[in-house]
């Protein structure tokens, strides 16, 4: 980057915290790991659940909308048409939530707003710079993470791989200092601590807001040819440039969420390989299945637990009275093992189709990045395969287990390759 003259990003005050681990470790999130069966049993009773799922798990309530009441949907059916049903439900309620995490996102927003901005920043993920990116870039960054360890014959995947090669990805794409890099990951994570650690969180948000204000001046000053983080910072809607609370809005959310829903999606489709070996191998001798294999991991364990509505005018579903500003969270893995919607929901099975999931939501907001989601974990297992043969579970471990709550994901994931 030619941001020589950029002031060093300012770290956490104390550099010894873990932002990656405090959800687990910290905000009790680690104790929370097969959710499925009391799925089941509560959507065998209603699909719609009226109180807080974080406290029916033994969790504290998020600090962020800890205000409003709670109220889950846990039925695919139902989910499914909350999600699509932009005239009855709003997006609003994301004000105390991401609107905390990342500012003036387009998550929360309604149309006609959000179908604006939405236009403007899905440009910057079409198919033609989706391709270049795989041909190039996306390939590259996963190679060099892999060659941090491949000469070891083992390695923990989440904390040397998964959890690296997405956010390289993204803060090669701003074109950001390399010097930055790891400090810069450390606050994209952590402006999510708000949600348990409100002092750490501010911090996070704080100084990533504060680099962010400077690099922007920067690329407004001196913009660069084919560069994401100039085109937004200089971008134009009938003549008039998107306000700065949006573009930041969306660089802070991108830097998050684009390394989340990669790092621990793509974990868990690891997690899935290694835990039914047979099927690893099938995907070994058959490469054409790794498409099937990624949306597996997706459906079998999506990465984000929840996606936030309120009702735009009092409504009953299910029997449940909500009311306007009440906290509606659609929860995708419940979404993704209804058996009404899955055949074996609970089975784990690259052989079937199962495009209909809800790990990147539904409706007209689905997630923005998600096919550069899907390409470079497809990349990813792609070159894992080329590079270790003879990948598998290190047996001297415990089986990888999917936990979390907020994010969901397996804490580690021991191979060896040797």
């Amino acid at each position: 980057m030619g941001g020589e003259s950029l002031p060093r990003i300012r770290d956490f005050a104390d550099v010894d915290y873990n932002p990656f681990t405090a959800a687990r470790e910290l905000g009790g999130e680690g104790a929370v790991t097969d959710v499925h069966p009391e799925f089941h049993r509560l959507r065998a009773e209603s699909p719609v659940f009226d109180g807080d799922l974080r406290v029916h798990f033994g969790l504290a309530p998020d600090l962020t909308t800890k205000h409003l009441r709670q109220v889950a949907v846990l039925g695919h059916e139902v989910g499914k048409a909350i999600l699509n049903d932009t005239d009855n439900w709003s997006n609003s309620v994301y004000v105390n939530s991401i609107g905390v995490f990342f500012g003036r996102s387009i998550t929360t927003m309604d149309n006609p707003e959000h179908a604006i901005y939405r236009r403007m920043f899905q440009q910057s993920f079409g198919p033609g710079m989706i391709k270049q990116w795989k041909d190039g870039m996306i390939p590259r960054v996963i190679d060099a993470v892999i060659d941090t360890f491949e000469e070891r014959g083992h390695a923990e995947l989440v904390s040397e791989f998964t959890l690296n090669f997405p956010f390289h990805f993204i803060h090669e794409l701003l074109d950001l200092p390399p010097v930055d890099r790891q400090v810069f990951h450390r606050l994209a994570f952590g402006q999510l601590l708000v949600t348990f650690d409100k002092a750490r969180g501010d911090e996070a948000i704080a100084n990533l807001q504060h680099y962010l204000e400077m690099v922007v001046a920067n690329r407004r000053a001196a913009p660069r040819e084919d560069d994401l983080m100039s085109m937004i910072a200089n971008a134009e809607i009938d003549g008039e440039p998107v306000p700065d609370s949006v573009v930041f809005g969306f660089f802070r959310q991108l830097m998050n969420a684009a390394g989340d829903t990669s790092y621990n999606g793509f974990s868990t489709v690891l997690a899935g390989l290694l835990m039914h070996p047979d099927q690893l191998e099938t995907l070994r001798q058959d490469r054409s299945l790794i498409p099937k294999a990624i949306e597996e991991g997706l459906r079998w364990n999506p990465p984000v637990m929840l996606l936030s509505r309120t009702p735009k005018q009092p409504l009953e579903v299910c029997g449940v009275k909500i009311e306007p500003g009440d906290h509606v969270g659609v929860v995708l893995p419940a979404l993704n093992r209804d058996p009404a919607m899955f055949d074996r929901p609970d089975e784990f099975d690259i052989s079937r189709g199962t495009r209909g999931h809800s790990a990147f939501g539904l409706g007209p907001h689905i997630c923005l990045g998600q096919h550069l989601a899907r390409a470079e974990m497809e990349i990813a297992l792609s070159l894992l395969l080329d590079r270790f043969p003879k990948l598998r579970a290190d047996d001297a471990y415990p089986a990888p287990e999917v936990g979390g709550f907020m994010l969901r994901g397996p804490a580690s994931l021991r191979v060896r390759f040797d």
